[in-house]
């Protein structure tokens, strides 16, 4: 945009005047194209797109002024400025109709040529002043785009491609990118406009080099120059043929810095220059939030998978398949129990509203809670409502359902308590889910009931959590009724089953537990507690 020189297409039927008019525009620096009509120069203005337009009026084939108002009609020419010229059209009426018709400004012969230079330059500072306005407008909707791309984005891999990506599109220029990913590896993007942004390989230690120069220990965002055998050298093969203007940015002191830079030839102005230093902000944030968020994911699911059992204990009389998956984005708050109890065993499943690092403190404590219900009395309605007490006093806010099942397996007298959890499925040829239940936890006081039920030898009992069953977009009636149907036939091989039954659903974006129980009527020594 600095260029002073434009391309200015000449529109005159009169070889003459077309002739001076051209030198002129010649003499102080600017390219010309010539026109000898109105049709000729509709034609040149959407092939050349020339930065300027001087028109005659009077032309055989179409007026001046007919001429100047379809060019500003089209949205694709109507930012070009025209200069009408006219030795004929000399009144105040006709300059009139010129400006009303779309003219930029309006010029009457005889002409001097000062005053004819002076008016080009005059309306083309105009003209590019409007341009670089609309540019960065454009750019700034770009930056607010790719801004927002960023914090969408679920993974560290296409938070950066999103930014290499967006720089190199938003600043038209190729662009490169640096930053350590969790694993403590360099991470370098090297992306083109128009193209797929490339992961590439960064020569180690570039990145604290490249910090060690601008930023120090120090945070915020500081500018870079980096020649281009340096750059070459921190990304092999990156096909970046000049020098390189980038920014390093911290957020916190302490925190690993990012560096995102971008080709400086074409010479960049000071705006473009602000809209890098944004971006590679608005990406040394999403960087850390994601960090952030990783690392709580982490601690989340290593509390949670240290407060479920390590395994399942042998139970003679029962068969007992546990699957357990955790969310694939957020840490939930999901659980099963299975404790012996002398002559008996408690199955426990449950579901704390939310996901997040609370709602697995919220489960290890409800799980804890239960446990200590049963140290004195075996009562599963007496250790419901005690958990609800636990819930409602603690976590007033919080919510979660729990079914428990406490099965005799010499008998298969089932004692069952169920806090507006999805029902136990009785499977089977005539599969069906019990229909006991009770509020869920956490809502108000509640007087758990017991449902007393018998499990056949051979019989075989589920439970699981909504997230084995639910999706977006497919109602939880549709999900019951498959789980129902798969349950007509679980076979012998009851952890091929619950594999089945998992695979039915596809891959789970939430969390969920699957207990099955079979009764299997051997006769064993009973384990102690």
């Amino acid at each position: 945009m600095g260029d002073t020189r434009a391309t200015v297409l000449v529109v005159d039927d009169t070889p003459t005047k077309r002739y001076i008019l051209s030198s002129w525009l010649r003499r102080a620096g600017h390219r010309v194209v010539e026109a000898t009509g109105g049709g000729e120069a509709l034609f040149l203005v959407g092939e050349v797109k020339p930065d300027l337009v001087v028109l005659d009026i009077r032309m055989p084939d179409i007026s001046g002024f007919e001429v100047c108002e379809r060019i500003k009609g089209d949205p694709a020419t109507a930012a070009i400025p025209v200069i009408q010229v006219s030795a004929a059209a000399i009144a105040a009426s006709d300059r009139t109709e010129g400006l009303e018709r779309g003219a930029d400004a309006y010029l009457t012969e005889p002409i001097e040529p000062d005053e004819f230079t002076a008016t080009v330059e005059a309306t083309l500072r105009y003209y590019w002043a409007r341009r670089r306005a609309e540019r960065m407008a454009a750019r700034l909707a770009q930056l607010v785009e790719i801004t927002l791309r960023i914090n969408e984005a679920e993974t560290f891999d296409e938070v950066l491609r999103v930014a290499a990506g967006g720089a190199a599109q938003m600043l038209e220029r190729p662009a490169g990118l640096l930053a350590l990913a969790p694993n403590g590896k360099t991470r370098a993007y090297i992306a083109r406009p128009g193209r797929e942004t490339t992961a590439m390989s960064a020569t180690p230690g570039s990145l604290d080099r490249l910090t060690g120069r601008s930023l120090g220990e120090a945070a915020g965002v500081r500018l870079l120059e980096t020649g281009v055998d340096e750059w070459t050298r921190i990304v092999p093969g990156c096909g970046i043929t000049s020098g390189v203007r980038g920014v390093v940015c911290r957020t916190k002191t302490g925190r690993p810095p990012v560096y995102l830079g971008v080709a400086s030839r074409p010479p960049m102005d000071e705006g473009d220059t602000n809209l890098l230093r944004q971006l590679g902000q608005a990406l040394a944030l999403a960087v850390d939030a994601l960090r952030a968020y990783t690392e709580e994911h982490t601690i989340a699911l290593t509390l949670q998978r240290s407060l479920l059992p390590r395994r399942v204990p042998d139970i003679p009389g029962l068969r007992i398949s546990v699957r357990y998956q955790p969310a694939a984005k957020e840490v939930g708050g999901d659980f099963y129990e299975v404790l012996p109890l002398g002559e008996r065993v408690l199955v426990a499943l449950g579901d704390v509203q939310g996901h997040s690092l609370h709602a697995a403190t919220v489960m290890a404590e409800l799980r804890h809670a239960l446990r200590a219900s049963l140290l004195d009395k075996v009562d599963p309605a007496h250790s419901m409502g005690l958990l609800n007490t636990v819930l409602r006093r603690y976590h007033p806010l919080i919510t979660a359902t729990v079914c428990l099942l406490l099965i005799a397996p010499a008998t298969g007298e089932v004692e069952l308590v169920n806090a507006g959890h999805i029902p136990p499925l009785l499977a089977g040829k005539d599969a069906r889910y019990h229909p006991f239940g009770d509020l869920m936890l956490g809502v108000t006081d509640e007087t758990y009931r017991v449902e007393r039920l018998i499990l056949p030898e051979d019989g075989t009992i589920l439970l699981f959590t909504d997230g084995l069953i639910e999706d977006r977009g497919r109602m939880l009636d549709d999900g019951l009724e498959t789980a129902r149907r798969l349950a007509e036939d679980v076979g012998d091989d009851l952890d091929a089953f619950c594999d089945r039954l998992i695979g039915a659903f596809g891959a789970r974006e939430d969390d969920f537990a699957l207990v099955a129980v079979r009764r299997t009527g051997e006769r064993k020594p009973y384990p102690s507690e």
